[in-house]
């Protein structure tokens, strides 16, 4: 079992997320804590010599607002006593770092089925198997 549960969250994969959820909460200790996470991207990384055009701030911002609510709704859906948090950054690096930050005892991730892009550069999933400091389980 478990005292500290990192369980990153895609707001464009919330079902997966769910379920992830529920074996968050059946693997956590009691008086332990369960941590939501998600990870806006921060698009005008990537955008830097790429585009001319810069995304407004406001575009992340909304972003940000629309995870804490989308959160907020899961914790209590499920009865999860934890908290949460929404980072900016790319997805990998912030989860790991948080973790690691966080003293996470494991992260539970979900798995989805890979795109194209993902065999070029890795999903998310992978790379945070491949590089956190604590116990990660990807849920299919």
């Amino acid at each position: 079992m478990y005292s500290k549960i990192v369980v990153p969250i895609a707001m464009d994969h919330l079902e997966h997320g769910e379920a992830v959820l529920e074996r968050a909460k059946s693997l956590l200790d009691p008086g332990g804590e369960i941590i939501l996470l998600n990870v806006v991207e921060d698009l005008n990384a990537y955008a830097q010599g790429y585009m001319i055009v810069d995304f407004p701030l406001e575009v992340i911002d909304a972003s940000r607002d629309h995870a804490k609510k989308t959160l907020n709704e899961l914790k209590e859906k499920h009865g999860v006593t934890g908290r949460i948090e929404v980072r900016i950054g790319g997805a990998a690096g912030v989860i790991n770092t948080f973790a690691e930050d966080e003293k996470a005892d494991l992260v539970i991730i979900a798995s989805h089925r890979p795109g194209l892009i993902d065999y070029f550069i890795g999903s998310t999933a992978s790379r945070v198997a491949s590089h956190c400091k604590c116990a990660v389980l990807i849920d299919r």
